[in-house]
């Protein structure tokens, strides 16, 4: 018997309108911790809805392995419900407080079963998710978006399935519960299927499922073994593709000659029969023939040719459309050590709440900093404070003379009724028009793209287009503040981001909880923020 705990038979989904999300889609995934990447609107959220039976397949077939836990990326779960109702246990939790009482009816104890640790093993469970604290009878509306996120999971794991599903199970954690999460799913013992844009819980797989043009590919090893992969399968597509494009020159000029080599003969024959005098009957047999040969030659040779383009057609299908960023960004330069920025004694309280007290802060360029903290501590109200849109309650604040730009997380800075090319007109009314459409080319939009309103772009496009107008601004920026950039976005988007960054010279301040992006935008200080107080601390040990 097959150790596949999931397998789809041809399976085929189309939405509502007739749109196909898949055609036949065939595979079948084993024990273990399988990651599942592919852009988005690819289909990964609901191929998880299919395989966990929250959709219906218009054909083919999902076979599961023992009981299945899911757990989506948008919890539907009610305010107003309990962590214990949550959690599943309330029942259990009252017919053992109904004994406890003294009420000896037969119901609880049918009820607990043979769950009289149940509140302990919940406990634990929790713990380890970094809820120990959360009282059982705590309403869902006081938690936070990480919070909820984390009891989801601990509700799933309590029920022990055999088969997991997590869609973006990081997606609203902070740093420390993220490596909580990943403690947790280290310990897994049955078939973990985890989508997922958190490249530091795609290195905890063991193995890669990439979801492309309806079909999956599995790589063995984990996220940076399956990126080298991919970058060595992209090496072999390129040589591949210069063998065959000089495959195609060399059967063209072969067949060039071979036509010029027949036409020489046949010029030549043509001039040696009259030279001849041969009977007019013989002559015609010799031309015909010299003209099947021809016909011929020219037939080898030109199925040769095709034969050269359609092996030159399908190494270009095997290339993977790597879209990157390159830019130059000189106007940004800051020079090394100028302040932009300098809070001294920053308070600012939210009601009797402090969530920055005294706190100091020196920015300069062109120095990368990332700020941490958990969910709440105030990280992005610590940016508006330093963009001005927010004014402390107490303390200094000296800006420099230079613009400072400030990305927040719902990405609103420009008008979504306008096209990409029209915003952009906007931030750089003194840039021409060919070198306007130029450089949103280098930001990937390319034709029609350039008019679409912002307001229907992907998160990912709508970023893009952002990033083009705040780099490119007049004048540029000195300082530049991103929000949480990387939430919602896929690994393409992410790596194009990067690439943006990359190239910026000025001072950069970002809130994130992605180690990874954070590493590969080269952060140099690490501040952290909690309980009001900004404090200087060392890289993370996955950074450093």
């Amino acid at each position: 018997m097959s150790d596949a705990y999931i397998v789809c038979s041809n399976l085929s989904f189309s939405w509502p309108d007739d749109t196909p999300a898949f055609e036949e889609l065939s595979f079948s995934v084993p024990g273990g911790r399988t990651g599942l990447v592919a852009p988005n609107g690819a289909g990964k959220s609901t191929l998880l809805r299919l395989i966990a039976g929250e959709l219906r397949p218009r054909g083919g077939s999902v076979s599961i392995e023992g009981t299945c836990g899911y757990l989506p990326q948008s919890l539907p779960l009610t305010g107003d419900l309990t962590v214990a109702e949550v959690l599943g246990i309330a029942p259990v939790l009252a017919a053992m407080d109904a004994v406890e009482s003294g009420d000896t009816d037969e119901a609880h104890f049918t009820t607990i079963g043979t769950d009289w640790d149940i509140e302990e093993r919940t406990r634990a469970q929790l713990d380890r998710l970094g809820l120990g604290e959360v009282p059982m009878t705590r309403r869902l509306h006081t938690l936070s978006g990480g919070q909820v996120v984390s009891l989801g999971l601990a509700a799933q794991l309590l029920r022990q399935p055999e088969v997991l599903l997590l869609d973006e199970p990081t997606n609203n954690l902070d740093l420390d519960a993220r490596h909580k999460l990943y403690d947790v799913l280290a310990d897994w013992n049955g078939c973990l299927l985890l989508v997922s844009h958190d490249r530091a819980l795609l290195d905890r797989m063991d193995r890669i499922a990439e979801l492309d043009g309806g079909e999956i590919r599995f790589y063995g090893g984990n996220f940076s073994d399956y990126e080298e992969s991919v970058r060595a399968a992209r090496e072999v597509a390129e040589k591949n593709i210069r063998n065959a494009e000089q495959e195609v020159k060399r059967e063209k000029r072969e067949l060039q000659q071979a036509r010029e080599r027949a036409a020489r003969r046949a010029s030549n024959a043509a001039r040696n029969l009259g030279n001849a005098g041969l009977p007019k009957i013989f002559a015609g047999t010799m031309k015909r023939n010299a003209q099947e040969s021809a016909g011929k030659s020219n037939e080898t040779h030109t199925a040769r040719v095709d034969a050269a383009k359609s092996r030159l057609d399908q190494a270009g299908r095997a290339l993977r459309d790597e879209q990157k960023i390159a830019l130059e960004l000189p106007d940004t330069d800051v020079p090394a050590g100028r302040t932009v920025f300098l809070g001294e004694g920053m308070q600012f309280h939210f009601g009797d709440r402090a969530i920055v007290a005294r706190a100091d802060l020196a920015i300069r360029g062109p120095e990368r900093i990332a700020v941490t903290g958990p969910n709440g501590a105030g990280k992005s109200t610590l940016l508006r404070i330093i963009n001005g849109e927010l004014h402390p309650d107490g303390g200094e604040i000296k800006r420099a003379e230079g613009r400072i730009a400030y990305l927040s997380q719902r990405l609103d800075l420009l008008d979504l009724d306008r096209s990409v090319v029209e915003n952009l007109t906007t931030f750089a009314p003194d840039m021409p028009a060919p070198q306007r459409m130029n450089l949103l080319a280098r930001f990937l939009f390319r034709g029609s793209r350039v008019h679409l309103p912002v307001g229907v772009l992907s998160g990912g496009e709508r970023l893009r287009a952002t990033l083009a107008c705040v780099l490119f601004a007049e004048p540029a920026p000195q300082l530049l503040l991103l929000d949480e950039p990387t939430n919602n976005l896929d690994l393409v988007s992410v790596g194009q981001l990067e690439s943006a960054l990359n190239a910026y010279r000025g001072a950069l301040v970002v809130v994130s909880h992605d180690e990874r992006f954070l590493a590969e935008v080269k952060v140099e200080r690490w501040l952290r923020l909690s309980q009001g107080r900004l404090l200087e601390v060392a890289a993370p040990d996955s950074i450093g």
